[in-house]
């Protein structure tokens, strides 16, 4: 099947898929639930792609499984999280409710149709790479391999650090500075990047195979200067003040790095 029809169908797909889920996010009122759907998204995109391409076989087995494993880790994680608070919303939907009050639901609607377009764009490295025909694994593929292991591992591990200091009650009102937090504020959005720098690896050897290097690109500035790192911090920021004012001194925003040290005067 053509390329172009495979993402419109993903698109329709989609678009459904995030309609039906604004709906039940108005029925049970958290807007929060996009975020999971979101993430789940992929692995039914990354399996349509696969199914219906006409690239290697065994290529896109691997690039459907491993779409589908970060898919349902990331998916299962944020079920997880957004419905330990509800029906607590989470401080960035709050903060959509005052920003967008005059015309809100229409807003909103607007959002969770974006979300349904970004799916697929973001997914473009699948597309391309379940199309490559070359019927063998290359270096490449093998680079892309390991760089998907360790960044799901660091995700996974990021994720699983922050959650067990958050379950220590002694911790509240604290910032969370051990193991990965202690190099990055931000490890889990790192090591998320990371992944579609993988999955950009996979495409890279296909015709137009450049265009999978957007969806990094993509993810990096969306981390560093949208809905990543700003709206986190200013949450953080808002419920923790000086406390995380520090730690933001002290620690790399984004990639890994050792500490500053704090100048007492």
């Amino acid at each position: 099947m053509h390329p172009l029809l495979l993402a419109a169908l993903a698109l329709a797909f989609c678009c459904a898929a995030f309609a039906l889920c604004l709906r039940l996010a108005r029925r049970i009122d958290n807007y929060g639930v996009v975020d999971v759907l979101w993430s789940y998204a992929f692995g039914p995109v990354a399996a349509l792609y696969a199914a219906l391409a006409e690239g290697w076989g065994p290529r896109r087995l691997l690039v459907a499984g491993l779409a589908l494993a970060w898919s349902a880790r990331l998916g299962l994680h944020l079920h997880r999280r957004v419905m330990s608070h509800h029906p607590v919303e989470d401080g960035r939907y709050r903060e959509l409710r005052v920003r967008w009050a005059k015309n809100f639901r229409l807003e909103m609607a607007r959002f969770y149709q974006f979300q349904a377009l970004s799916v697929v764009l973001l997914a473009t490295p699948f597309l391309l790479a379940v199309g490559r025909d070359e019927p063998r694994f290359t270096a490449l593929d093998f680079a892309a391999l390991a760089l998907f292991v360790l960044s799901l591992a660091g995700e996974s591990l990021a994720d699983a650090q922050l959650a067990r200091f958050k379950k220590d009650s002694a911790n509240q009102g604290r910032v969370c500075d051990v193991g990965l937090w202690g190099l990055s504020r931000h490890p889990n959005y790192f090591f998320v990047w990371l992944t579609w720098v993988s999955f950009a690896l996979f495409a890279l050897p296909a015709a137009w195979g450049w265009l999978g290097l957007l969806a990094p690109a993509a993810i990096l500035y969306l981390l560093l200067r949208v809905t990543g790192i700003p709206a986190t911090e200013e949450q953080a920021l808002r419920t923790k003040g000086e406390v995380y004012r520090a730690y933001q001194r002290r620690v790399s925003a984004f990639v890994p790095w050792f500490p500053k040290k704090e100048v007492n005067h």
